[in-house]
């Protein structure tokens, strides 16, 4: 729907998902809408309690997931305190995946993404979270050029 009344921006943290919250920040204050902020993060999967290591990897996975929560909530209120609606959000998995199944579940009308200028190899290596999120969520997308590499 347009005007938007959800916008969701997904962050890695990094100074392109900045940039784009900052974008996705001035169309919620236009448009009067809710943003949320989604961050996914990919942990390593679970080891069998008899695997060396065990503990140390839990341990690790905990941190990921306290300092992702503590930054996207400090972000929140930053939003919040400016006067808009906002709801932070961090899952566990695939970010492409995460993003637009948040954008489906949440019903947003905009996803507003950060693009980071890979290119050659780095992009075939890696694949591109923002090309699939393009190719698959059902709202429009938005993005924002981040910093070429």
């Amino acid at each position: 729907m347009w005007p938007p009344r959800k916008i969701l921006c997904p962050t890695d943290f990094s100074e392109g998902s900045t940039k784009a919250i900052s974008q996705g920040t001035e169309l919620a204050k236009q448009f009067r809408a809710s943003i949320f902020l989604l961050h996914a993060i990919s942990m390593q999967p679970p080891p069998l309690p008899t695997d060396p290591g065990y503990s140390d990897m839990l341990e690790t996975n905990n941190i990921l997931d306290e300092q992702a929560r503590r930054n996207l909530q400090k972000a929140a209120e930053q939003l919040e305190n400016a006067g808009l609606t906002t709801r932070a959000i961090v899952v566990i998995g695939d970010a492409a995946t995460a993003i637009v199944e948040t954008a489906e579940r949440e019903q947003v009308d905009l996803i507003v993404i950060a693009t980071y200028g890979k290119t050659g190899w780095r992009r075939l290596a890696f694949g591109s979270v923002t090309e699939k999120v393009v190719r698959l969520a059902t709202c429009p997308v938005l993005t924002i050029r981040g910093n070429v590499q």
